[in-house]
Formats: C-alpha cells, structure tokens, sequence
C-alpha cells in the first residue's frame, strides 16, 4: 500500500519524455520531485535533488518523502534495477516507461516477490510501447483465451530523441516473440507484411520489430501467438543517423508526428481490433504514465507486486480517460 503523502518522484526528470512527464503532473496538481544527475533545468518552484544512477544514498534520500517513482531514464538495462531497488527501500510504488523487452522482463521477474512482501505495486513498460498496446490487448480479450494476437503501428515519422538513440546502442539484446504460447527469439531478420491503417497512414509496408508489449501483454493475457509490427518508413528514420530530434509545434512542446496503434485479436468467435491514435509518441507517454501515478496514490488502490497497466487498472476505463486531448480510443468487431 502506497504510503499516505503524495509526492510522485521522477527520475531523469530533464529528459525529453521526463519533461513531459514532469509537465502533466504539474498540470494535474500532483507534488513533483525532480530527480536526476543534473537538474539545471528543473522548471522554476519544482522540487528538485541530485542522484546519480550508481549513488544508492543519494537515490534513498531523493525518495525518502514520494510514495511513487516515475523513471523516465533509459537505457532501462541500466536503469531500472538501481532505481527499482531504492524505490522498495523507501516504501514507494514504481512506474516505468521501457520500450526494452529484457528490461520489462528482468523487471517483472526479480522483483514481484519483494514488491508483494513491501506491498507495492511495481509496473514496468507503461509508456507508449509497452503499457499502451497492453491496455488495448486488455480491452480486447477481457478473460477470453486468444489463438492470435498482432500489434501494428505506424508512425507518419520517427524523429528520435538521444535517449532513444543511446537505448538502441546499448540494447543489443535479441528481441523476442510469443510462439504458442511461450517466449521465442524473433527469427534473424523478421517477417515483412503490409498493414492497411485508417487515413491518414493507409497502406503502409511493415516490419516485424517487438518492443515491451510483448513482455506485459503475454504476462497476464492468454495469447497463444503475438507479434508487433512497426512501418518500415519510420524505422528508415530511426536507422539514419542524420534524421533530427524531435521539435515542438504546439504550447504542449509536442512534435508533428501523428501514430496509430491497432491490436488485432482472433479466437473462436471471430477477429476484433482494438485502435489509438493521436499525437507524439513521447508526448502521449505523459499521461498515460502519469494517470496510473495518480490512481496509484488512491487509498482504494490496493494492487501490489509486479504488474501490467492492463493488470493493474480497467483497461476500457484507463483508455477513456485519455479522449479527446491526449488520443482517441475505439474497439471493432471484424
């Protein structure tokens, strides 16, 4: 149970999806302490403390009063298991925003026993990759046992941030799939497919590229096969070192970028899809990081070890809490 202050503490709060978050707390009304190596640029009146990643006092004190850790600084390899470990010292709750498999999956294997025993809620991956396809799968297959499940997105660009480009360098991991119903490593290379998106992104050509929701959907889902396919224009970005980081077009500092997540589900009684859209993949993490902080520091909030947004919250609920401001949400029979 998280304790009764509400403090929500946010590791690597000068980054670009930390600012975000930093951002929508604020926005929200939720007392903030800014954390990181270097908080320089911490907004004006925001709490701030200095903790390096491999300084585990000074990490214990940055915590000391917060009942909720955001870590919004990646490569999560590095990350996670130090800010994981001071958050259960100091009795908080831990969120996550991992796109990395490994990360998720070490997460959710070491540190469910403690977290239960600590009675804490640690929830890896609930970012845009990772805990949005899982509240979509979630809505999707309810208690329903899944033969196939697929997660396409497209994005209409990929501008990545440095730490996107840091994490790509370091985690060199092979990427896994769920193959009936275990954990394979992907096949060298991948599957190639097309996917017809709604307007504006249409047709687009696909390449398999499995991020976290693998890891969260099959945690708790009973999905016998899963793959997650991302478009091959915005990987051709990401993979060219000379494409720009993103830049703010709006008062909300998001970027142009327009995405569009579908999970598509097949059982016995037929194929259903689940769709969100919306604007900048690293913007739209905010809130949805953000909200389960905020559900988490209710004193009805009573869920406890490791755990999946889908897990932790109803799924139809915590996605329609989003429309129309941060994406639009909608669910299909085929």
């Amino acid at each position: 149970m998280v304790r009764n202050n509400s403090a929500v503490a946010v590791y690597g709060a000068t980054g670009h999806t930390g600012t975000f978050v930093i951002a929508e707390l604020l926005r929200r009304g939720i007392p903030v302490v800014a954390v990181g190596r270097d908080v320089s640029r911490v907004p004006a009146g925001v709490t701030s403390r200095i903790a390096a990643i491999d300084d585990a006092a000074a990490l214990d004190r940055a915590f000391a009063d917060c009942s909720v850790v955001i870590n919004c600084a990646g490569p999560f390899l590095d990350t996670a298991p130090p800010v994981v470990e001071a958050a259960l010292r100091a009795g908080c709750a831990y969120l996550d925003v991992t796109a990395e498999q490994a990360s998720a999956l070490s997460t959710f294997e070491r540190y469910d026993e403690r977290a239960r025993a600590a009675g804490i809620a640690v929830i890896p991956a609930a970012g845009f990759y990772g805990g949005l396809a899982d509240l979509l799968a979630s809505a999707l297959a309810g208690d329903q046992p899944i033969d196939d499940m697929t997660v396409a997105i497209a994005l209409d660009h990929w501008w990545p941030t440095k730490g996107t480009r840091l994490t790509g360098e370091r985690n060199r991991v092979p990427r896994v799939v769920l193959e009936n119903g275990g954990l394979v490593p992907m096949a060298i290379g991948g599957t190639k497919t097309a996917w017809t998106f709604d307007a504006p992104h249409g047709v687009q050509e696909m390449e398999e590229m499995p991020f976290s929701e693998i890891i969260t959907i099959s945690r708790h889902l009973d999905v016998r096969n899963l793959r997650a396919y991302l478009n091959a224009a915005s990987l051709g970005e990401i993979r060219d070192a000379a494409t720009p980081q993103p830049a703010a077009i709006d008062t909300l500092g998001r970027s142009a970028q327009q995405f569009v997540m579908e999970v598509l589900a097949r059982d016995s009684t037929g194929t259903r899809r689940a769709v969100a859209h919306g604007q900048d993949i690293y913007a739209v993490t905010a809130p949805l990081v953000v909200e389960a902080a905020a559900r988490m520091l209710q004193p009805s909030f009573d869920r406890i070890g490791t755990l999946t947004l889908g897990q932790a919250f109803d799924a139809k609920e915590f996605l329609r809490a989003f429309e129309p401001e941060h994406l639009m949400f909608a669910l299909h029979a085929l």
